[in-house]
C-alpha cells in the first residue's frame, strides 16, 4: 500500500475532486497564515518587551533622581505624576516579599538596577500572588525608602484584531473556493460534453479557450467527436450503398425465378428473395434515418396529425384507436415523425393485434405520444437492447415472426434526429408502452 493511499485512508478525504482540492488548498493557506501571524506576534512581543525595558530604565532613573532632589514634604505630590501603566512609586518600605525571581522578573530587576546606578542601592523581591508582582526597594540619599511597585505586562492586543483575523479567514475561504472553481469548471464542462456526446445530434462544440492545457483538452475532445461522427457516417453510407446496390440484382433474380416453371422450389426461392428484398429495404430505411435531420421542419397540429395516422390504419381494417388528445401545435419534421409512429404502431399490431395512441402534455411542458398495446411486452433487462439495430427477441429464422430487427432502431434514431427521444416500458397490467417525447 502506497504512502498516499495510507494517508488518504487516515485523513478520510472526500470522494469529489472539488472538495479534495478545496481542503488541501485551504489547509495550506491556513497553516501559512497561522505561521505568518505567529512570527509577527513573536516579533511584536520581543519589540514591545525591548521598548518596555528601555522606557522603564530611562523613566526609573529620572524618577529616582527627581524624588531624591525634592524635599520630603513635596514627594507625595509627585507620585501620581510619575506613575505609569505597569509600575508606580510608593513612599515607604512596601510589602514583604521573597527573593526568588522568574526569568522576566530577573530582567526587570536588572533594568531597574541599571537605571538606579550605584548611587541608590536597589533590592528587588517577588510578591506572592496569582499575577506576577515585583517590588523594588530603593533608599534615597537622605535615607528615605521608596518602593517601585511593578506589574510587568506587555501592551494588550487591539480589540479589533480578532475581527481582522476572521475577515482574513473568510478571504482565504473565498479565494480557495474561487481557485477550485476555476480549476474544476473546465473538467465539469468536459464531463458534460462527454455525457451529451451523440454523433447523431448537432450539439455545440466544446469551447477551445482558457488556459493552454484546457484549450488543448477541448481541442482533442472536439477532434475525437468529429472522428467518431465521421466513422459512423461512413458505416451508414456503406450500409446504404450495399443495400441500394443489392436491390437491382435481387429484382432480376426475382423476375427470373417467377419466369421459371411452377414448383415447390420456385415458391421457396421467391419467398427467400422477397425476404432479402424486405431486409434490404429496411437497411436503406435505417441508413436514411441516420440523416433524418435533413428534412425541413414544419409547423403541424399534432392532434390532427396523430388522428390522420390512426384513420389511415382504420381504413385498412387495422385496430388502431386514439383515446386521448390535447391541442398542440409543434415545429417538427412531419415525415420523420410519421415514420416513427408507423413503426411503433406496426410493432404493436404485429405482437398484440391492436394499438392505442395517446397524446398528452407532461408536467415539464413537453409533449408525449404514447403507443400502447396488450401484447406480451419485453423483458425488463432487454428494453434498451430492442432499440439496437438487428436485435430481435424472436430468435427464430422466420422473418414473419422475428422481423428484421430494424423497426424500433429506425424509430429510435429518427426520434433523436428530430430532437426528441424514444423510451419503452412494460405496462403494469400487461403490454408495452412506447413513449415519444417531443422537445
Amino acid at each position: 500500500m502506497s504512502v498516499a493511499t495510507r494517508m488518504g485512508g487516515l485523513l478520510h478525504l472526500p470522494r469529489t475532486l472539488r472538495w479534495r482540492l478545496f481542503l488541501i488548498l485551504f489547509a495550506g493557506l491556513a497553516v501559512a497564515h497561522a505561521l505568518s501571524f505567529g512570527v509577527q506576534f513573536y516579533e511584536r512581543t520581543m519589540s514591545a518587551k525591548a521598548t518596555m525595558y528601555t522606557t522603564l530604565e530611562n523613566d526609573v532613573a529620572t524618577s529616582i533622581a527627581l524624588l531624591d532632589r525634592l524635599p520630603p514634604e513635596e514627594r507625595a505630590q509627585w507620585l501620581d505624576l510619575l506613575a505609569r501603566r505597569t509600575y508606580r512609586y510608593e513612599l515607604g518600605p512596601g510589602l514583604p516579599g521573597i527573593p526568588e525571581l522568574s526569568r522576566r522578573a530577573a530582567e526587570v530587576a536588572e533594568t531597574i538596577n541599571v537605571a538606579a546606578g550605584k548611587r541608590f542601592p536597589v533590592r528587588v523581591e517577588s510578591i506572592p500572588g496569582e499575577r506576577e508582582h515585583l517590588q523594588a526597594h530603593v533608599t534615597l540619599s537622605d535615607g528615605s525608602p521608596v518602593t517601585i511597585d511593578v506589574l510587568p505586562a506587555l501592551m494588550p492586543l487591539a480589540t479589533w484584531l480578532p475581527y481582522v483575523l476572521f475577515a482574513q479567514l473568510c478571504l482565504l475561504v473565498l479565494c480557495t473556493w474561487f481557485a477550485v472553481r476555476l480549476a474544476i469548471r473546465p473538467l465539469l464542462r468536459l464531463t458534460n460534453a462527454a455525457e451529451a456526446l451523440d454523433p447523431n445530434r448537432k450539439t455545440a462544440r466544446l469551447e477551445e479557450n482558457g488556459p493552454a492545457e484546457v484549450a488543448h483538452a477541448a481541442t482533442a475532445f472536439n477532434a475525437m467527436r468529429d472522428r467518431i461522427a465521421h466513422y459512423l457516417q461512413e458505416r451508414v453510407q456503406i450500409l446504404a450503398a450495399i443495400s441500394h446496390d443489392l436491390q437491382t440484382p435481387i429484382t432480376r433474380m426475382k423476375l427470373r425465378a417467377e419466369m421459371a416453371e411452377d414448383s415447390p422450389e420456385k415458391d421457396k426461392l421467391v419467398n427467400d428473395l422477397s425476404e432479402i428484398e424486405r431486409l434490404v429495404r429496411e437497411g436503406v430505411a435505417y441508413a436514411k434515418s441516420a440523416h433524418g435531420d435533413t428534412e425541413k421542419p414544419a409547423r403541424i397540429d399534432l392532434g390532427s396529425f396523430v388522428e390522420s395516422i390512426a384513420f389511415d390504419y382504420q381504413d385498412t381494417g387495422k385496430s388502431v384507436a386514439v383515446s386521448r388528445l390535447v391541442d398542440a401545435v409543434v415545429m417538427t419534421r412531419p415525415h420523420a415523425l410519421r415514420r416513427i409512429l408507423t413503426n411503433l404502431i406496426d410493432n404493436a399490431l404485429k405482437f398484440a393485434g391492436a394499438a392505442e395512441i395517446q397524446l398528452e402534455r407532461a408536467p415539464s411542458g413537453k409533449l408525449r405520444i404514447l403507443v400502447l398495446d396488450r401484447g406480451p411486452g419485453v423483458p425488463h433487462d432487454q428494453l434498451d437492447a430492442v432499440l439496437q439495430p438487428f436485435f430481435r427477441l424472436e430468435q427464430s429464422r422466420s422473418r414473419d415472426t422475428g422481423g428484421t430487427g430494424l423497426g424500433l432502431a429506425i424509430a429510435q434514431q429518427l426520434a433523436v434526429a428530430i430532437g426528441g427521444g424514444l423510451t419503452l416500458a412494460n405496462r403494469p397490467d400487461g403490454g408495452l408502452q412506447a413513449e415519444v417525447v417531443l422537445n
